[in-house]
């Protein structure tokens, strides 16, 4: 951050007096600059026995499976982020949204949850984000090709979960991540 998004004059990163952490400071107007996580929600739709999974047609790693997921825009609530997300990537409408899994990405400064959604009357399509839409058996999960380690590892507990029937919700933290060699 170079200039104030209240005056326009130029920002230090400083700590502030009563605060014990390097803040953007504004020169002029001594505005605070707050630099909070960002949140992403998503849904693992299920259908039957099958969950939905998006290829993203978009950076970062665009081709890689995921599941339908974004940033949480204000005015909205998570559940209502999830949905729309959902609707935006696999042109999908869900139900029964039920908070499943949060991971904690310090590292780039963002929050993950996703909700186990029902796929309402197993409609799908391609939406703009998205190369390819399509619903997955457990032994079909294109494992190699997830796009994030938040996905991988809700799928991997859905699964776990699914067979005793019990899904409890789960909060983790990631701390690091070394990115797949790309796939041929």
């Amino acid at each position: 951050m170079k200039f104030c998004s209240h005056c326009g004059a130029s920002v230090n990163q400083r700590i502030p007096s009563g605060d014990n952490r390097p803040r953007f400071v504004c020169d002029e107007c001594q505005a605070i600059h707050y630099q909070n996580p960002r949140i992403i929600a998503g849904c693992l739709p299920v259908h039957g026995e099958q969950v939905l999974l998006c290829k993203r047609a978009i950076e970062p790693r665009r081709g890689y499976w995921t599941l339908p997921a974004g940033f949480m825009e204000n005015g909205e609530t998570l559940a209502e982020a999830a949905a729309r997300e959902t609707w935006e990537e696999a042109c999908a409408q869900v139900r029964a949204l039920e908070l499943y899994t949060l991971f904690d990405l310090p590292h780039i400064h963002q929050v993950y949850m996703f909700f186990r959604a029902e796929l309402h009357e197993g409609a799908f399509g391609i939406g703009e984000e998205s190369l390819e839409v399509r619903l997955f058996h457990e032994h079909e999960i294109p494992w190699s090709e997830l796009a994030f380690p938040t996905i991988g590892r809700t799928l991997e507990c859905f699964f776990a979960d699914r067979k005793h029937r019990v899904f409890p919700v789960r909060n983790e933290a990631i701390t690091r991540w070394q990115k797949p060699a790309p796939s041929a």
